[in-house]
């Protein structure tokens, strides 16, 4: 299931595959309002993944920003993230949350591998070679003209097991929407190119994420 629903004036677009097992939340015997029903969950998280895009905009590498962002975001049991787990991670057992990047961070913060320039003003590096700042106007240019465009770029998929939110909101005493939403935050960071392999970037990361929930 798909959708591609337009947001706020500063809100970019966001073209969802969204995908909740058939009776999962009723299965479980959880709910988390609008984010699990099966009628308005696509919607629903559309909306919120738009507007912590739209808040992110500044820390988004360059040639990254877009009018528009595709990526996939999957509600599923122990079961099925357990098997992913293994599969990617080589860890036998079931998790909170999973992201599959489709965009890695270069030298120059940036997708590894350089983005075609569209048809357009900006046709050749050649043409931005002058005074020293090439590097800074092509990777300008090339965000300027992919957002023109409205092409939207793929930012992964972000996987989370319903099964593992409710057991986890239910010991921290939270509702079971508040943690879908602390994990899908953490599943987007990491897409657009968060980590933590220290104690001090997860708690930046963590901080991070506080903000974009409680649009602080």
């Amino acid at each position: 299931m798909s959708a591609a629903i337009r947001r706020k004036a500063d809100e970019p677009e966001v073209d969802l595959a969204f995908e909740l097992g058939d009776g999962l939340a009723l299965e479980l015997g959880v709910t988390a309002g609008a984010l699990t029903s099966p009628e308005t969950a696509e919607e629903g998280w559309s909306r919120l993944l738009a507007r912590w895009l739209a808040e992110l905009s500044d820390e988004i590498p360059a040639t990254w920003r877009r009018s528009a962002y595709s990526l996939g975001l999957q509600l599923c049991d122990d079961e099925v993230i357990a098997i992913l787990n293994s599969t990617w991670r080589h860890r036998n057992e079931p998790t909170d949350v999973l992201s599959f990047a489709a965009l890695e961070r270069g030298l120059e913060d940036g997708p590894s591998l350089p983005l075609p320039l569209p048809a357009g003003p900006f046709e050749t590096e050649n043409q931005m070679k002058v005074n020293g700042w090439e590097r800074e106007a092509l990777d300008d240019a090339r965000g300027l003209a992919w957002e023109f465009s409205g092409e939207p770029l793929e930012l992964g998929d972000i996987v989370i097991s319903l099964e593992s939110a409710a057991r986890q909101a239910a010991a921290a005493g939270t509702s079971l929407e508040a943690e879908l939403q602390f994990l899908a935050s953490h599943g987007l960071l990491h897409l657009l190119g968060w980590d933590h392999p220290d104690e001090a970037s997860l708690a930046t990361m963590l901080s991070r994420q506080e903000a974009l929930i409680t649009g602080a």
